[in-house]
């Protein structure tokens, strides 16, 4: 009896020794990372380019006392203006609509059909002009745009991205000074949505055209908020 319980003491003291060696330190392992001093800031930037492409819709609509022969005629007049843009440098033309519909009298008696069809094509801005001089010879009654933009509209975008960045470091620099502390490295960058091209004004008049086109300059503009860590 007095050995079981030596044995019984002995294998006692064995696991509080064990324990006493193997336990973490539960206190200091709960205690919080410190997080180090930082400021937020949002930057803008922006570049102002003239805009070098124009995309514009050229459609026809045509009656007739039948559906039938109302979109026949169509299809031949859509077949003419759409040769007519090739032929005045449009490019990357696309049907737009299809549409076919009765219209009535005085009475509400339908009196016909009525047939439309409409393509959009892109030019150099100054092409523009004879794109919509010739479609309009070649018969299309349904003109609209242009819509202007620049081919390298990524890039300028990246280049607002940038200026957005340092606008925001030179904000964060004078709050910084402010308070005392110094700038240390970025931590995070969020992007804002990229801002659609703003037109800014009217440059130069298009000379020696039937149908001018002015495509002064636009606007790309990008917002960043930029966090930094503080000395």
């Amino acid at each position: 009896m007095k050995r079981l319980l030596l044995l019984t003491a002995a294998g006692l003291t064995v696991v509080a020794l064990a324990g006493a060696v193997g336990l973490p330190d539960l206190a200091g392992a709960q205690d919080p990372a410190q997080t180090p001093d930082s400021i937020t800031v949002s930057g803008v930037g922006t570049i102002d380019a003239v805009p070098n492409e124009a995309q514009m819709s050229f459609g026809a609509e045509t009656r007739r006392p039948t559906a039938q022969a109302a979109v026949a005629a169509n299809a031949d007049a859509m077949r003419r203006i759409i040769n007519a843009l090739r032929q005045a440098g449009g490019r990357e033309l696309a049907t737009q609509w299809v549409s076919v519909y009765p219209y009535t009298d005085q009475n509400g008696q339908v009196d016909g059909y009525s047939a439309s069809n409409s393509v959009s094509a892109v030019s150099d801005v100054g092409d523009a002009p004879a794109l919509i001089d010739a479609a309009a010879e070649a018969g299309a009654n349904q003109i609209s745009g242009p819509g202007l933009s620049s081919s390298n509209a990524e890039a300028l975008y990246r280049q607002a991205l940038g200026k957005a960045v340092d606008e925001a470091r030179l904000r964060a620099e004078v709050l910084a000074k402010a308070a005392g502390r110094s700038l240390g490295s970025i931590t995070a960058i969020v992007e804002s949505g990229a801002d659609q091209p703003v037109p800014l004004y009217d440059r130069a008049q298009a000379a020696e055209a039937s149908t001018p086109i002015v495509p002064g300059e636009q606007e790309t503009s990008a917002t960043v908020s930029v966090t930094f860590s503080l000395r």
